[in-house]
């Protein structure tokens, strides 16, 4: 099964130079924990939550003032559109992540795909359990 047949379409995308604080508020507004972060639909990093809480809140920074680049993952993780499902959930498995961006072969953020995705849509039982196992486990030096 391809990944576009699995993805979530309806993305939000946050520029870089948006202030924590909005895009706290967008995540809230859409019930979401997890914001790629571009500019002109191309992916420069994610933001979560837990950024927003351990990269700018438990630093003291200023959420009103703070921006998203001072708190968002630059290290990008990413699956093509075109590509099977089994490999966004080997990707999301060995960078032990929740929430994989997906773009077309242009290199535009076209879905995101979560671990809920895998396994609600694909039937791959097998494959599903060993990536749930493989993000929850605890690394050494993880934020």
């Amino acid at each position: 099964m391809q990944i576009r047949e699995i993805m979530t379409r309806q993305v939000e995308l946050v520029n870089p130079d948006t202030p924590l604080q909005d895009a706290a508020r967008m995540m809230r507004d859409a019930n979401i924990g997890f914001l790629p972060v571009g500019e002109n639909d191309r992916l420069v990093g994610t933001l979560t939550d837990r950024d927003i809480a351990v990269r700018a809140v438990a630093e003291g920074k200023d959420v009103k003032t703070a921006k998203v680049a001072d708190a968002m993952t630059p290290d990008l993780a990413f699956a093509f559109d075109d590509q099977d499902s089994s490999e966004a959930a080997q990707i999301m498995a060995e960078k032990q992540i929740r929430r994989l961006p997906i773009l077309n072969r242009d290199k535009r953020l076209v879905g995101v795909v979560a671990l809920g995705d895998l396994a609600t849509k694909t039937g791959d039982d097998d494959v599903v359990g060993q990536t749930v196992q493989d993000v929850s486990e605890p690394t050494k030096g993880k934020r």
